[in-house]
């Protein structure tokens, strides 16, 4: 019997009994699927946290000021101002690891135009804010240098505040809105960029120059010092770990800093903060894949089973077959064919339903959908292997049954 008839015959003793196949086939069915739709949730997990941290900006540098320290009190990074405008104009012009920085000073006011108002975030910044954030333009323009050195009452406005304040579709351009009662007129609308790892709606911003704001809307002018954070953008080619060691360098000999003395400012880099995002999310798709990988070996304890049960219940059919010329090779390649086909049949259904389970879940939590289909071989081989290995046992029991005891059995 060649190797076709032999899969002819396996498929049609799997046939007879299509329930018990099914079940015999459910723990590789779930095994395949738990193992392809966890990858794949992770892998859109993983992109998406890519995503979220590429519209925050990259080879990203955070700046704050110094801490309080006084009477007992301590306060964080940011509470006491210790970068000047100063500090700001050496960055950007001696350090070459930097190719961009500028500062985020925010409040929160409420906004009006004609008889509608809105409270929102504002930010006093620089041009090169909307670089390092990379944001873009979808109405009119963004802010220049001749707007800071002016400090024009300019805006540029997000486009959750204009939907809040004209409604959807409007084009600000030229409208005059009153930020803390100040009128700022609006010379453009940011293209559409969502939200921020933290869930804050990046489009529910308004953006002003930096010396607008601390004229107009700070209550207390702070003179040279910059209020809030600095955004500081490493030249790719540098890379962040070379901008930060240039950038502590540069700022303790701009304050004089002696050798044993603690910095007044504090540097956090964003890309280990992604870096270790990915490793989370790594690690946890790895957990998630190792306990469906286990679901696999279930599913191989429960084919041996069934096909000893099924070598118990057909031992007079092997006995005639042997009898009629059959060698103990077919008997053995035939019920290692039945335990291959019953593993790679519940391995495709497996495919299909963990890529259905996928896209549910992608769609559910507005994931990209990456099914990968060398996860889906490596899924298939390893449930073709545990047909083989879990099915040699029963395989060469009923190869190795002698023929009068099989014939004689009842």
């Amino acid at each position: 019997m060649n190797i076709l008839e032999t899969l002819l015959l396996a498929v049609r003793s799997l046939l007879r009994s299509k329930m018990r196949s099914f079940l015999t086939a459910l723990g590789i069915i779930i095994g395949v699927g738990a193992v392809i739709a966890m990858v794949a949730i992770g892998d859109g997990a993983r992109a998406n946290v890519q995503k979220v941290f590429d519209s925050m900006g990259t080879n990203l540098l955070i700046l704050l000021p110094g801490s309080t320290n006084s009477g007992g009190a301590r306060g964080g990074f940011g509470t006491q101002p210790s970068i000047t405008w100063d500090d700001l104009a050496a960055i950007r012009t001696q350090l070459p690891s930097v190719r961009a920085a500028a500062p985020e000073m925010r409040t929160s006011a409420q906004v009006f135009s004609e008889d509608q108002n809105w409270t929102t975030s504002v930010t006093g910044t620089t041009p090169d804010f909307f670089t390092v954030r990379v944001y873009s333009i979808a109405q009119g323009r963004l802010l220049n240098e001749a707007d800071v050195e002016s400090g024009a009452k300019v805006a540029v406005v997000g486009q959750t505040v204009v939907e809040k304040l004209y409604g959807a579709g409007f084009n600000p351009v030229g409208q005059v809105i009153r930020i803390k009662k100040m009128p700022f007129t609006i010379v453009g609308m940011t293209a559409r960029k969502g939200q921020s790892p933290m869930g804050q709606d990046y489009d529910d911003s308004i953006f002003v120059p930096a010396t607008s704001f601390q004229r107009q809307l700070q209550s207390q002018s702070l003179g040279k010092y910059i209020t809030g954070m600095i955004y500081v953008q490493a030249d790719a080619s540098a890379g962040t770990a070379k901008a930060q060691q240039d950038l502590t360098t540069l700022l303790r000999e701009r304050h004089r800093i002696a050798d044993d003395g603690q910095n007044d400012f504090d540097i956090r880099d964003l890309s280990e903060l992604a870096n270790n995002r990915q490793q989370s999310t790594e690690t946890l798709s790895l957990l998630l894949a190792s306990i469906a990988a286990v679901s696999l070996v279930v599913g191989g304890i429960g084919i041996m089973n069934i096909m000893l049960v099924s070598v118990t219940e057909r031992t007079r059919e092997i006995g005639v077959r042997v009898a009629v010329g059959a060698r103990p090779r077919d008997i053995l390649l035939q019920f290692l064919i039945e335990a291959l086909t019953l593993s790679l049949l519940g391995g495709l259904l497996g495919a299909g339903v963990g890529m259905g389970v996928a896209r549910v879940l992608a769609d559910q939590f507005q994931w990209p959908l990456l099914v990968r289909p060398d996860v889906i071989l490596v899924a298939l081989g390893f449930s073709a292997l545990i047909g083989v290995g879990f099915g040699l046992y029963p395989a060469r029991k009923a190869s190795r049954l002698d023929p009068i005891d099989a014939l004689r059995y009842e």
